[in-house]
């Protein structure tokens, strides 16, 4: 049997957006990745299952993006969505044939795909897409990680309870929908954080003692979890950002006097390792399978004949055209041929295929390890869903086998320590496009909220339980690192901003309610209502002691 495997791992999330707008920014978010990513995913999987062959890929949720896929107002509102996207292709359709215009039969093909969207959802999974996940797992077909609550960075948060309790959260919401325990925990950003006296960025305080990320998370029972590859070679993470700003160099520069390798091992990305000091298994991302995908200028995604993401038809915005050059004047582009992109997803396919076996020709053993977002493919990169279906049938019954991370521990179990240094998989692998002077904000406002309910613990147990309810959700969606991701990259900046602010504001006021411990006032009631209508997110709250409530 060969000892040469390929792990594909997926990472799906999206904040929470229900009742926080529509478009441009809220639920068309969620609604897009459905429909172009969740459900041609959960169908492809299904495909290779019906042909007997096992995907075998990981795919984690963040608990955030499990509840909205659950929540009726989601399975409502996205049957609305594709029969509106079928009306708008429709109409296209009549505009088309009524002008003599070529991009007739596109105006059919997309008519004709979100139709079948709406049955699938609607009669194979019954208006569950996450149950159609839980069932690819029950049958030992794949292997569906967790994540933090509402994908907090950790490295960043001052707290370890806030990150234990992002953990805590993100188990209990796994167990509601999956039915068993996480084994696999996707550590948002792979930002990670040895432990060490940390300072926060803004504190005039004294360093204190931090557990690092693998400490916590071996804590709460996590299995195995996923880093980039340059941590794992313990080299120079910072790139060109950490000078920009003086909190983010003073971190790099206190992570970096701690970090003390307490091992001379060989660092091939293609082992797992056990992180010191905890001991909890961990894999790096592969750089040479990853840029295939993730580069703008050699990745697939890139080709011509691929359906061109941003040149849409107005009034309706549906895509007809193709990538067709570098060139990024979209007055170039030319209609999308479906027949000559799933040509070229064939041959990406095998590329693929051939280049796993040739990164392990060398190797008595291995495994690839390639972390992706799960939006890549399909809302990014359309035809990336079926690329993925073409890729594990190319390798099926191949020199290379693919595998869920578990399996991989099972066959090639780590026996080597590492000492991880910190850092993200972000530009520059550090914190720069979460941390900033454009971000800096947030930050201190979220250091703001940890320090309030580090104050409610000690009589946490005589709180009103609803108020605390709602004080987690808006200390746990503040903690989201969407907010500064999205500030920092200039991608809905205002909406993140006004979202940051809105949940501190929140939280804010209702751990002075908290303290005050008196009955709420008539405005008060119909402040939390609101607050509760708005941001309902996980009906049940584990407190960081580990009651649900």
């Amino acid at each position: 049997m060969t000892d040469k495997y390929f792990s594909l791992v997926l990472h799906s999330h999206i904040p929470y957006v229900l009742d926080h707008g529509s478009w441009p920014h809220g639920m068309d978010w969620l609604y897009e990745a459905a429909a172009e990513t969740y459900l041609p995913l959960l169908d492809a999987f299904e495909s290779l299952a019906a042909e007997g062959i096992p995907p075998k890929v990981n795919i984690s949720f963040t608990p955030v993006l499990m509840a909205q896929l659950k929540d009726p107002d989601f399975v409502r509102g996205f049957e609305d969505y594709l029969r509106m996207k079928i009306e708008i292709a429709d109409g296209d359709g009549e505009e088309f044939r009524r002008t003599g215009h070529p991009l007739l039969s596109l105006a059919g093909y997309w008519g004709d795909w979100y139709r079948t969207l709406l049955v699938r959802f609607k009669e194979r999974y019954r208006g569950d897409i996450l149950d159609g996940f839980r069932s690819l797992q029950d049958r030992g077909q794949i292997e569906v990680l967790t994540s933090a609550a509402t994908h907090g960075y950790f490295a960043l948060l001052a707290r370890d309870s806030s990150i234990r309790h992002q953990v805590r959260q993100g188990r209990h919401v796994y167990r509601q929908y999956f039915g068993r325990e996480a084994r696999g925990f996707w550590v948002p950003e792979c930002a990670y954080r040895p432990g060490y006296a940390w300072k926060a960025p803004f504190s005039e305080a004294d360093p204190y003692s931090r557990l690092g990320v693998d400490e916590i998370l071996g804590q709460e029972g996590m299995g195995y979890f996923f880093v980039d590859s340059h941590l794992l070679k313990g080299g120079e993470a910072k790139g060109v950002y950490v000078d920009r700003f003086p909190g983010l160099k003073l971190l790099w520069e206190k992570s970096r006097k701690e970090y003390k390798p307490a091992d001379e091992v060989d660092r091939d990305a293609y082992s797992a390792y056990l992180a010191h000091p905890s001991h909890v298994p961990f894999f790096a991302r592969d750089e040479v399978s990853g840029s295939q995908v993730w580069s703008r200028s050699m990745g697939y995604p890139g080709d011509g004949a691929y359906l061109e993401f941003h040149k849409k038809h107005f009034p309706g915005g549906m895509r007809y055209w193709r990538i067709t050059s570098s060139d990024p004047d979209l007055a170039l582009k030319q209609p999308y041929d479906p027949a000559a992109a799933a040509a070229r997803t064939e041959a990406h396919a095998s590329h693929f295929a051939s280049l796993l076996g040739s990164i392990l020709r060398d190797k008595d053993s291995g495994v690839v390890v390639a972390l992706y977002d799960t939006e890549l493919f399909g809302h990014w990169w359309f035809e990336g869903p079926e690329w993925i279906s073409r890729t594990l049938k190319a390798l099926s019954g191949g020199p290379v086998q693919t595998l869920t991370a578990s399996e991989c521990l099972e066959r090639l179990p780590p026996a080597s320590v590492i000492s991880l240094p910190e850092g993200s998989w972000g530009q520059g692998g550090f914190h720069w496009i979460w941390l900033n002077e454009e971000t800096a904000w947030i930050w201190k406002r979220i250091y703001e909220i940890e320090a309030a309910d580090e104050e409610l613990q000690p009589r946490i147990a005589t709180c009103d339980k609803r108020l605390l309810r709602q004080f987690y959700r808006e200390k746990f969606l503040l903690e989201s690192s969407d907010w500064p991701f999205l500030v920092s990259t200039w991608t809905a900046r205002d909406y993140a901003e006004n979202r940051a602010a809105e949940h501190y504001e929140r939280a804010r006021e209702i751990a002075g309610w908290l303290r005050a411990g008196r009955p709420l006032t008539a405005a008060d009631e119909a402040a939390l209502g609101v607050y509760e209508r708005e941001d309902g997110l996980f009906k049940e709250i584990v407190l960081p002691d580990g009651t649900a409530i």
